[in-house]
């Protein structure tokens, strides 16, 4: 993690230190730019190109203007358009809104993770560490009945069925490796297994599907 950038963008000084001040505690080899409008967090994401962004949805437009989650909606929707590999954290009081961008979530290549600006600080690193690792993370309203793509499916058959690695699968379903994870992580967001100290996310990840029906 040497040369990783991130960027951080909140309106609230408050919350913008001290969001740093734990991601520096955590990461401390990573350089950390900041902005409190959406268009400075869009200079600064093009002007360092940065392996994470945590933002906040309710931001100002430009300095002096209010904060309104559309803004944030908004530069999240350019953001996923322009950088579709980018990891992002969200860091809100307004997930909810999240639901409006329910299909450019879902295409994103990138790691995403959703977090409650009411939770703790060790569940945004959790979720920072979740997204570094290109996981999707998102809050339970935006994963209302099992929507299961039949390319989830065809990598659940061949990997637990035929007992495939994800190499093995990547060449069967002619994608590649990167492709194949990315869907290992919608599949684990759909059915809510995530990363759990001590256990298989690959074993936990078979149960669900078959408790679902997804495979026999």
């Amino acid at each position: 993690m040497a040369s990783s950038k991130f960027v951080v963008i909140d309106d609230h000084e408050a919350v913008l230190s001290g969001t740093v001040a734990v991601l520096h505690q955590h990461y401390p080899d990573v350089e950390i730019a900041i902005a409190q409008t959406g268009q400075q967090a869009l200079q600064q994401i093009e002007g360092t190109k940065p392996d994470l962004v945590v933002m906040d949805l309710a931001l100002p437009d430009v300095p002096g203007a209010p904060a309104r989650p559309d803004v944030g909606i908004q530069l999240l929707k350019t953001l996923l358009k322009n950088y579709p590999s980018l990891n992002i954290v969200v860091q809100s009081a307004h997930v909810r809104s999240l639901v409006r961008l329910k299909p450019e979530i879902s295409t994103h290549e990138g790691g995403f993770a959703v977090v409650d600006k009411s939770l703790p600080m060790k569940d945004m690193l959790t979720r920072v560490d979740w997204a570094l690792q290109g996981l999707l993370y998102t809050p339970k309203e935006m994963r209302t009945g099992l929507e299961i793509k039949p390319e989830w499916l065809e990598v659940l058959q061949l990997a637990f069925g035929e007992g495939l690695q994800d190499k093995a699968i990547a060449e069967r379903m002619r994608v590649s490796e990167r492709s194949v994870r990315h869907y290992w992580s919608k599949i684990q967001d759909a059915l809510e297994v995530y990363p759990d100290a001590g256990k298989n996310i690959r074993i936990q990840t078979e149960m669900r599907s078959r408790e679902e029906g997804l495979i026999d």
